[in-house]
Parts: C-alpha cells; structure tokens; sequence
C-alpha cells in the first residue's frame, strides 16, 4: 500500500496556486483518497446521477460526446434538476464529436440555469475538423467527487433493452484528488487564469480522513499545454513491470516509442496481454490494428479478443500493484492530436481487484489469438489491413506534424 504520510494534505491555498501560468496541478500522487472501479452501462450512469442528485455546489461535466438521445436526456434531467436547487452546473462538450447537439440544446441549456459551452477546434466543418478535441471524461460534484473514465454521455454506452452497452470502465474518486480534478475543469472552463484563480480562492479547501490512504495522481496529455504525462505513464508501467501487465485498449495503434518499450518488457520476461476489440465502431482502424498483430505475437505479446460488444475500454494494470485508467488510447492520435485525461492508482488491494477481473475476461469471455489463425486471412483481407495501417499512419503524419516537430524541438 501506499504510505499516506508521504505527501500528507496541508490546506494551504497559497500551495495550490502558480502566479504566473495557470493554476498549479498536482504532478505526484494525492493520498486521501477513496476510490472503486465502475463498469459502463447501467452501473456507470446510476452512478453518475446519483453524484448529480446529491451535488449541493458545484457540477463540473466535461465530455467528449453528448448525445441528446434516451441517455443523454436522462442526464440532462438531472443536471436541470441540479441547476433548480442552486448547483453551479457547468457542461463543456467536444464541438466537432457533440455536434448534433446544436443551438436549440444550448438554449435549453442556459434557460435552465445550466452554464454550457463547447470546447472548439481550430477549423471544423460538419464533416471535419482540424486542430485539438476534447477527448477526456471527468464528472466532479462539490469539489470531493469524481468520475473519470473512458464513457460518453450516448445511448453507446448504456445498457438498454436488447442492446448492451459498449465495454468500458471508470474510476468513481471522493477527496484529494476530485479537487485537482475540480482545478482541472476550472482550467478548462474559464481559458483564463485570471479568472479561475478568483473562481478557486472562493473555494473552501475539502478536508479528508486522515486514515484514507488510496494514492492517485492525474495524468494529462494535451500538445498545446505542453502536457505529455499519459504516455509517460505508459512507458513507466512497460519499464517497472517485473511479472506481468495486462492492457485493455480500444484502436491500439502504438508509435514507434511505445511499441519499443512494450517490445523491452516483453523481451525480459514480463508477460504481456492485451485484451482488444473484436468488433470496432471504427472499421479501418480495427484493420490497421490487426495488421500489426503479427509484429506482437512474434515478440511473446499475447493477443486475446474479446467479442461480446464493441470494446471501448482504456484501461492497464501491472503486478497487481499499479493501474491507470481512462480516455487515453495508445495510439499517436491520443498522444499529439487531444486533451486526455487519465488517472493512475497506486494502491496493492485496488490493483489487485482490476487484475483479477481482467484475467477473468481474459480467461471466460475472450477468443486468444494465434500465428496459426492470422495465416488463414485471404489475400483480401491481408491486403486490407496493409492498406488501413499505411492510411492510418499517413493521416495521423499529416495531422500531427506540428506537435511532433515541437517535441522535437524541445527535446534539444
């Protein structure tokens, strides 16, 4: 377990305040923390809308889609109820990806007291956008309650009748960490520091019990802001495993530095699963991903499927003794092109529960995959894959040429 004396809780506001760039987040682990892994569908939104039915101050939802359909009504019911009883509620939705939500949602939205924006790229027309998206997933409540994961606000990731939510996970946090996650969505929000620093010194610091002892940090990636903490997560969890690690990943389409590293791992004895999507919302990608399953398997990855739905997941465990979870996909779209947000645990007993029930999707609802069964691909099939990859990596160069030469830059 981690030792919650390490970085004990000060309350001090001045400590949690950068004057010159921004509000200043945590980079280290919060101790005070309680934290549970909550599955998509129905767990995950009764959930969500309990944390809503109870908030007294303050919502913060940011999302990446939101769908004006039987879920995401059901959600926008509860934000209204919310706003009626004097919540602050404040939505901030990717603008290409919640584009259906249109003018008539946001003025609903501001009629009903509920102060809602959309996170804008720099060019977008119907069909396309250029620049960053919005990609990350966190619901904080008063400041103390939290939920980050990989689950849009849509129909998708629900359990309806006859139709079962896509796979995917969050982790459900009260303390320490829901308020730099409240300092987060601060940022976000207002894209003014001036402006969230006023917003932030009016806030009452929460204080915790001092017998919580969950360690968790925040993990971002965003090019712009000069945040690249996820992959570091990633590359960190490749190098400290010394027994096994188990990745559940929706489009895995590692780049160069990771598959190096995962490559490493695997060829020093760590046993390497990845649990991935039999069925893909995204067809070409699920091709691409396919085309480098012979590249893994000849390097002692393991490969196992898993068929039920479609898996939406992210979602990575080491030793049973580390975990990070939540909008982060390996793949070079995540790491230069959108704002991520993941959360890392350090907690043996967490960590412990996510590798058992990984290794039992792994072993009861998975289809592993073998050198023997990539052989019977036709021709067709073959050649589709190559191409989806050679398209896949000649996009993700063009679009994210810019945030490359700047690591490049700042790496010299």
């Amino acid at each position: 377990m981690a030792d919650p004396e390490q970085q004990p809780w000060q309350g001090n506001l001045k400590s949690l305040l950068m004057p010159a760039r921004g509000l200043a987040l945590s980079t280290d682990y919060t101790y005070r923390n309680q934290v549970r892994l909550v599955k998509g569908g129905y767990e995950y939104f009764e959930v969500l809308v309990d944390m809503i039915n109870r908030a007294t101050r303050t919502i913060h939802l940011q999302t990446y889609i939101y769908e004006d359909d039987i879920t995401g009504r059901h959600v926008t019911n509860s934000l209204k109820e919310a706003a009626a009883r004097g919540v602050q509620v404040f939505m901030l939705v990717d603008a290409y990806a919640s584009r259906a939500l249109g003018t008539e949602f946001a003025a609903e939205m501001q009629k009903a007291g509920i102060r809602f924006r959309t996170f804008e790229p720099f060019f977008r027309r119907r069909n396309f956008y250029f620049g960053r998206r919005l990609h990350h997933k966190i619901v904080v409540c008063d400041e103390r309650y939290s939920l980050v994961g990989g689950v849009n606000i849509s129909d998708r990731y629900n359990d309806l009748p006859d139709e079962p939510a896509w796979l995917d996970w969050a982790l459900f946090s009260e303390g320490e960490v829901s308020f730099e996650l409240y300092k987060v969505c601060l940022e976000m929000w207002f894209r003014s520091y001036k402006k969230a620093k006023a917003v932030l010194e009016a806030t009452a610091v929460p204080q915790f019990p001092l017998n919580w002892n969950c360690a968790v940090k925040i993990r971002r990636t965003d090019w712009v802001r000069q945040h690249n903490q996820v992959s570091r997560s990633y590359i960190e969890m490749f190098n400290r495993a010394e027994h096994h690690l188990i990745m559940m990943a929706s489009y895995f389409l590692p780049g160069r530095v990771i598959r190096r590293n995962l490559k490493n791992a695997a060829k020093r004895g760590v046993e390497v699963s990845l649990i991935l999507a039999a069925i893909s919302d995204v067809p070409m990608s699920k091709y691409a991903e396919r085309y480098i399953y012979r590249w893994m398997i000849r390097n002692n990855i393991r490969i196992y499927e898993y068929p039920r739905c479609v898996l939406h997941a992210k979602l990575s465990t080491y030793d049973a003794r580390w975990v990070t979870i939540g909008s982060y996909n390996v793949n070079n779209i995540s790491a230069y092109a959108s704002v991520e947000l993941n959360l890392d645990v350090q907690d043996d007993q967490f960590a412990s529960q996510v590798d058992l029930r990984l290794q039992r999707i792994m072993e009861t609802e998975c289809q592993p995959i073998t050198m023997d069964q990539l052989s019977r691909y036709n021709l067709l099939q073959k050649f589709l894959q190559w191409w989806s990859y050679e398209v896949y990596r000649f996009v993700v160069y063009i679009f994210t040429f810019y945030f490359r030469q700047r690591e490049r830059r700042s790496s010299q």
